[in-house]
């Protein structure tokens, strides 16, 4: 287990976006049957969930959180001395999505830009990476963000994924602050990498068929689609989660009602009770959003914070942290937040038109005529 330290860094800013495109599970009866539609709530706990739009990406949402956050703090773009983008979901197989919202959000050529390749643990792993880059530096001001659209990977049969899945970006503004501390525990099970896989389009398994077969879980999907295995995660979270929460704690040297409030990652609302059960975790400050957004993978915690205290003015609360699943990967982090640093979620619909290339890409990007010069010359 990585223990980690961050001194004199806070996170001093935090705002989600989601799409405008609300889906009710309860709408769904057609496809999938009243009755599995009820114990699907009733154990998951997912009413509602938003969907991206078909060429909105979490790098959208991502921008749209980003300038929200740099608007709400009065912050200018030439501040940000570092930007990474955290994510399952990268525009492109290269380059790393962090240079395109670069570009998209005006950020100086000294800012810093890389991507990590996490899912519902990246907002935690970001965070320690991001704040680690910021204390062995001179850089000031950060943003990090995190988000995923999962809904595209989702097979439309797949009723066990179709009825979970939400998209959402957030934006989180990384500050040195004199006297702010932020710790963390990360911990990685690389042994059951199988659990939540999306197995073709890698450089793996490049060219897969794109045909459905039937998985070990009864369901049809093709190998381009996100596969979970429920039972897996299940056992992981209820398990192995408890344990890394317990050490974590035991490390920082609190007892777990000394926290104000615990934001878990949103996998769902039965598995949420049943780690609070195990952790003994205080109902009252436990905090949910998978029922309006589902899971929503790398933004459910930063999410979760923003649905909460979004519209809350001041304050200053302790949050006990932690994102887990595909990986296998889990982190745990504590920190004090001040409420208003926290806004209210926003809707977007916006994608970037430009990033669409379709034809012969040369032409489309204007390589041609530069290669015809240079031929000539």
């Amino acid at each position: 287990m990585a223990y980690i330290q961050l001194s004199d860094i806070g996170i001093t800013g935090v705002v989600t976006a989601v799409p405008k495109n609300k889906i009710n599970n309860n709408d769904l009866t057609t496809e999938f049957g009243e009755k599995h539609i009820h114990k699907f709530i009733k154990t998951t706990g997912v009413q509602t969930r938003r969907v991206a739009a078909e060429h909105q990406t979490a790098a959208d949402l991502g921008v749209a959180a980003a300038y929200e956050l740099l608007q709400q703090k009065g912050i200018s773009q030439e501040e940000i001395g570092a930007l990474v983008f955290a994510s399952h979901g990268p525009d492109y197989k290269r380059p790393a999505t962090a240079h395109v919202l670069q570009k998209r959000l005006c950020l100086p050529e000294h800012c810093a830009c890389f991507d990590i390749s996490l899912g519902c643990s990246a907002f935690v792993y970001g965070t320690q990476i991001l704040g680690g880059l910021m204390q062995t530096s001179d850089i000031q001001k950060a943003l990090l963000i995190v988000g995923d659209t999962n809904s595209k990977l989702v097979n439309p049969k797949d009723e066990s994924m179709v009825l979970l899945t939400g998209d959402a970006g957030s934006a989180i503004l990384l500050e040195k602050k004199k006297g702010s501390k932020i710790s963390a525990e990360l911990v990685s099970n690389g042994e059951k990498y199988k659990t939540v896989i999306v197995p073709a389009g890698g450089m793996r398994n490049l060219h897969a068929k794109d045909q459905e077969m039937t998985f070990s879980d009864g369901y049809d999907r093709t190998l381009y689609n996100l596969f979970m295995d429920g039972f897996g995660v299940f056992e992981y979270t209820i398990r192995e989660v408890p344990r890394i929460l317990k050490d974590y704690i035991a490390r920082e040297n609190k007892k777990i009602g000394e926290y104000d409030y615990y934001v878990m990652h949103q996998a769902n609302q039965y598995i949420l009770q049943q780690l609070s059960k195990r952790v003994k975790l205080d109902p009252k400050k436990m905090l949910y959003s998978i029922q309006d957004y589902g899971n929503t993978s790398s933004a459910s915690v930063p999410l979760t914070l923003c649905k909460y205290f979004g519209k809350e003015e001041e304050g200053e609360v302790s949050v006990l942290m932690s994102g887990f699943g595909v990986g296998l990967s889990c982190g745990v982090m504590s920190t004090c937040l001040n409420k208003k640093d926290i806004f209210p979620i926003i809707e977007s619909d916006d994608y970037f038109k430009e990033g669409i290339i379709n034809g012969g890409v040369g032409a489309v990007l204007g390589f041609v005529p530069q290669m015809l010069v240079l031929f000539l010359l």
